[in-house]
């Protein structure tokens, strides 16, 4: 073999060998699993038990990196939001786009699968659920008030049979308190013809300890139920998955 074609043959041979280190450092695309491995052929050939966290979380976002597989960017999503699924519901579209891979578009479509599943969960409730006592009340409000970054402050319309005539948001605030107008929330009751309110509020920081101003107010509340023969039942703190209840801890 002339020497000129030795060293073509063996400059191909190094080409290739290179070429197979580099191929050989770089992650398995889903494409090239095994059928019953892919997330959407395994929900497809499983169902959708069969598929973890992750694996659901990369069928939404559709693709990874150039590095990493999308099960892999879905991974590090979870690992962002703490692990679970709960702690994840409380990132917003920005704090999800700090995930690399994760773009504005990728960042909403999870955002709004959380709020459905947390819909759907709302949903299953009976159309007039009956609160007989402060655990039904926080399970009716615990998905509208557990994950927000903010105070809000809802109302819980009752019949006499203490069955639930309209859940309604009062007012929006800051990360440290809200104003709930007693005007405002027994207007509301009387327009219904309510016999009863339970009032609600979140802490973000997860505090259960109920401030002054949430005594004064809660005070003020009753006051008036008195006076419109509307019977203030309850003031309910919600902490993330725990809280406190002003009847049960007699406040009022």
């Amino acid at each position: 073999m002339p020497p000129n074609s030795i060293r073509i043959y063996r400059c191909n041979i190094i080409f290739y060998l290179r070429l197979v280190k580099i191929e050989d450092n770089k992650p398995l695309n889903i494409k090239s699993w095994s059928p019953e491995d892919r997330p959407r052929e395994k929900l497809l050939l499983k169902g959708t038990s069969a598929l973890s966290d992750a694996e659901l979380i990369a069928i939404l976002i559709g693709s990874g990196t150039a590095n990493l597989s999308a099960v892999e960017v879905a991974k590090k999503i979870l690992a962002h939001g703490g692990n679970g699924l709960n702690d994840l519901a409380k990132l917003s579209v920005k704090d999800l786009m700090k995930v690399k891979g994760i773009g504005e578009a990728k960042a909403i479509t999870i955002v709004a699968a959380l709020e459905l599943g947390r819909r759907r969960k709302e949903s299953d409730i009976d159309e007039k659920p009956k609160i007989s006592s402060s655990k039904d009340a926080y399970d009716l409000l615990k998905g509208d008030l557990m994950d927000l970054p903010h105070e809000e402050f809802w109302v819980l319309l009752l019949n006499r049979a203490n069955k639930v005539i309209k859940k309604k948001k009062i007012s929006e605030g800051g990360v440290s308190g809200t104003v709930a107008d007693p005007k405002i929330i027994y207007k509301m009751a009387l327009e219904e013809l309510a016999s009863g309110v339970i009032v609600a509020h979140n802490h973000p920081s997860g505090n259960l300890t109920a401030s002054q101003s949430d005594i004064d107010l809660t005070k003020k509340l009753k006051e008036a139920g008195k006076f419109l023969e509307v019977q203030l039942l309850d003031h309910v703190i919600v902490a993330g998955q725990k809280y406190l209840s002003f009847a049960d801890e007699g406040l009022i």
